[in-house]
């Protein structure tokens, strides 16, 4: 994963200057909002988001809500809700809220898997038994019913900096209504490249979450298996992801939209009983209409 990161940031090195410039104007109809009006619209598609916790399901993605209106310092973006402490030509610094994506894999109807351009949790995890055909391993112990994994909104502060390689996105918040009082803090970088009708948008992730929120959405309650809960202690983790998103307009109200989204989980993740997986998936494809 970490190859894919450096090839994408190598191949903006050899982009023309002009094409991470900041949007002054709305011509395109792509992600560009203009300031003091709202930016309502939805995207009717077919999706999938893969599942990396055990006996849960993928979550298939329909229908996309945009809902969105920036002001002259306040904004609201799709569920955060932001104010512009400071700004120039090539950088802006923003006060941010914004929810939690981990505990979208144990809720189907959690923010993260609504606002994507962003079953439920009665489902029991077991981790799975061991085949004991032929030999006599014992069995793995099982895991119970899982206790909640709660929804949480993060507050703190973000820094957009423009340059002519791409956009640089950094951000650190921390658990406001603690639910696991932990931290998270992400750099983004993403390179938007119009083209006539076409716009493309290629961005790279690094995703680091502390210890206490590994623990309490991948940790083991004792409740829920006194031995994981032993065997199994998280640590701080560091995801990165790759990402790919497609325009082309249609009209003045209506886009096609591809969105496609690869996440390499941590090993202090995946070490988790109650993981399966090393990575994520996420597709979408779908017209968007915007009013």
């Amino acid at each position: 994963m970490p190859y894919l990161l450096a090839l994408l940031l190598a191949i903006s090195l050899y982009s023309g200057p002009s094409s991470a410039s900041v949007p002054t104007s709305c011509d395109n109809n792509t992600d560009c909002i203009e300031v003091g009006r709202w930016d309502l619209g939805f995207t009717l598609g077919y999706g999938n988001k893969s599942n990396l916790l055990k006996d849960y399901k993928d979550i298939p993605l329909y229908v996309v809500p945009t809902i969105a209106y920036y002001g002259e310092r306040w904004f609201f973006d799709n569920g955060n809700i932001g104010y512009t402490l400071a700004e120039g030509e090539n950088y802006t610094l923003n006060l941010v809220t914004t929810f939690s994506n981990d505990s979208a894999f144990f809720y189907r109807w959690d923010p993260s898997n609504i606002f994507l351009l962003s079953g439920s949790g009665n489902q029991r995890a077991i981790s799975p038994m061991v085949s004991t055909f032929g030999s006599r391993v014992a069995p793995e112990p099982v895991i119970g019913e899982l206790e909640n994994r709660n929804f949480t909104y993060l507050g703190g502060a973000e820094a957009f900096i423009y340059t002519r390689f791409g956009i640089v996105h950094a951000s650190v918040a921390h658990d406001i209504l603690n639910v696991h009082d932990g931290l998270e803090s992400k750099l983004k970088w993403f390179y938007n490249i119009p083209l006539d009708k076409w716009n493309f948008e290629f961005a790279a992730v690094l995703d680091w979450k502390s210890e206490e929120v590994v623990d309490y959405y991948y940790g083991v309650r004792p409740s829920e298996s006194l031995f994981w809960n032993q065997e199994y202690q998280a640590e701080s983790a560091l995801n990165q992801s790759i990402e790919f998103t497609g325009q082309y307009v249609l009209t003045e109200n209506w886009n096609l939209l591809l969105v496609a989204r690869y996440t390499d989980i941590a090993d202090e993740i995946v070490d988790s009983p109650l993981v399966d997986k090393d990575y994520t998936t996420t597709y979408f494809v779908g017209a968007a209409y915007r009013f």
